[in-house]
């Protein structure tokens, strides 16, 4: 059985909650799913990752945290190259735009977003949001 990591940063719970969907999504699949948070694990944990999931709420100005996860994902895109990413996470204000430029750094250090985009959730994941999540675990295995 495959295994599937899927990496989180949450303040209020929301993507955390989103993380755990992704996760049983990836159940679903029939593989086993690894949830951790970013402070956790070190950019080097996922060299040997052909797919991975990432979440993390837009903060500031739309935005990734800027402590823990704009580090990791900084040293992150030398080695994504020809990897399968999830993008997901949640905002309170805002379009997205987060998410969008996660998504392009992503795709221009090489490796394939799941469908193109990442899940967005406006604050805590709706049903929609939830069975979104759902999806990209299915779409990692």
């Amino acid at each position: 059985m495959s295994k599937v990591k899927v990496v989180y940063w949450s303040g209020s719970g929301n993507t955390e909650a989103m993380a755990n969907a992704v996760a049983e999504g990836i159940k679903q699949g029939g593989a086993e799913a690894e949830v951790v948070t970013f402070d956790s694990i070190t950019p080097a944990d996922l060299s040997s990752e052909t797919a991975i999931a990432l979440g993390c709420p837009a903060m500031g100005a739309e935005v990734l945290e800027e402590s823990v996860v704009e580090p990791f994902i900084t040293e992150f895109e030398a080695s994504c190259n020809g990897k399968k990413i999830g993008l997901f996470g949640s905002y309170g204000w805002g379009d997205g735009q987060w998410m969008r430029d996660w998504v392009d750094r992503m795709t221009a250090a090489g490796a394939t977003v799941v469908n193109g985009e990442g899940v967005i959730a406006n604050n805590a994941p709706d049903d929609e949001a939830i069975e979104a999540c759902k999806s990209l675990g299915l779409a990692l295995v």
